[in-house]
């Protein structure tokens, strides 16, 4: 009798733990990503470095990334296409290992993603942000084909970072509300599989009592930002992590350049996105009170002041926000609210969850 199947992208490998870039060269000589070990290594400004430096891969060639534009990405994927490798480890931050999935894409072969820090969910995406002459744009790649997490060198790192990358979990909730809705409103079909997956992802950080200095949690907050990037990939978009909260990330991005990071910015635009459900629609107040617990046990922003951005600000930035993701629906595009029902929202919101 034939099984009915469903076959479903994921990386040939995740390993996520103290110490896991020691076993590195073992990922890479995987014959399913390299036959030969002719491997390139892509390294960032930071601990990338170090660990390219450390690395024991006689046939690897290291190549430094600095930035995290198109152009940048462009020149790596001419110089993979030129050097025939097999394979591409991209070592840093979110900027790094989204350049090296977009230059292995541009060389046609396998990127392995070693993550440095857990700012965002793009370690194991299908999607690259870089940025252009116009500001940032995301870009459909290849999911990675194996993803290394070093607990280590997260711990290591800015803790801030660390941080912001439970906003961009957390804020997967408001993306599948805002999914679910296109699927009342719009009939925009919804993907029941990735819409478990990035739920999962973030119901398995929203409560939890420990923070960033567990390892345990660390732990996490590494494999839900993996099963959010999955999440993305059976969707076949970036829809089941990004709605009205990821609108304001782009818009502030945009409009306000440098002001907080991607992570920061999702959540709190999650926050904002419920509160918007609570006042129009008269439900999501629970949800809406879980996310900011979780946001303030982590220190994370919750209120404009808390990025630099004064109420006049964050409204330009919700009314500038659908503009961001021409057909994508969401709660801001649903409500159509005017600038002066955004004004008055914004400030109703200070008042309310700011005492």
């Amino acid at each position: 009798m034939p099984l009915l199947a469903r076959m479903v992208s994921s990386p040939l490998a995740i390993d996520v733990r103290r110490g896991a870039v020691g076993s590195l060269g073992s990922v890479l000589a995987d014959r399913r990503i390299a036959n030969e070990g002719r491997i390139a290594v892509a390294v960032g400004p930071g601990q990338g470095a170090q660990i390219g430096a450390d690395l024991d891969l006689p046939n690897c060639e290291v190549f430094r990334v600095e930035g995290g534009s198109v152009d940048v990405a462009n020149d790596l994927g001419r110089k993979l296409r030129a050097g025939a490798y097999e394979a591409v480890a991209g070592i840093g931050g979110g900027k790094t290992i989204d350049v090296t999935k977009f230059a292995a894409l541009m060389a046609g072969i396998p990127m392995v993603a070693v993550a440095t820090n857990l700012a965002h969910d793009g370690i194991a995406s299908p999607t690259s942000s870089l940025e252009h002459e116009s500001g940032k744009g995301s870009y459909g790649v290849t999911m990675p084909t194996a993803v290394v997490v070093d607990v280590d060198y997260v711990q290591a790192g800015p803790q801030r970072l660390v941080r912001s990358g439970i906003g961009d979990a957390v804020s997967n909730l408001s993306a599948i509300a805002d999914w679910e809705l296109a699927g009342r409103e719009q009939g925009e079909p919804v993907d029941g599989m990735a819409v478990t997956f990035a739920r999962v992802a973030a119901e398995s950080l929203l409560h939890r009592p420990d923070s960033v200095e567990s390892e345990e949690f660390l732990v996490a907050l590494a494999e839900a930002l993996v099963l959010s990037g999955m999440a993305m990939s059976v969707a076949g978009s970036s829809r089941p992590a990004s709605g009205g909260c990821h609108e304001l990330v782009h818009a502030v991005d945009q409009l306000y350049p440098g002001t907080s990071n991607h992570g920061e910015l999702a959540g709190l635009g999650a926050l904002f996105m419920y509160y918007l459900r609570a006042r129009y629609h008269g439900e999501g107040k629970e949800r809406m009170e879980a996310v900011r617990s979780c946001l303030l046990r982590h220190e994370l922003p919750t209120l404009p002041a808390d990025i630099g951005l004064d109420q006049e600000e964050f409204a330009r930035a919700i009314a500038y926000a659908p503009s961001t993701r021409p057909g994508r629906y969401t709660i801001l595009e649903h409500l159509a609210l005017t600038e002066g029902d955004i004004r008055r929202s914004v400030g109703d919101y200070v008042k309310t969850l700011g005492s």
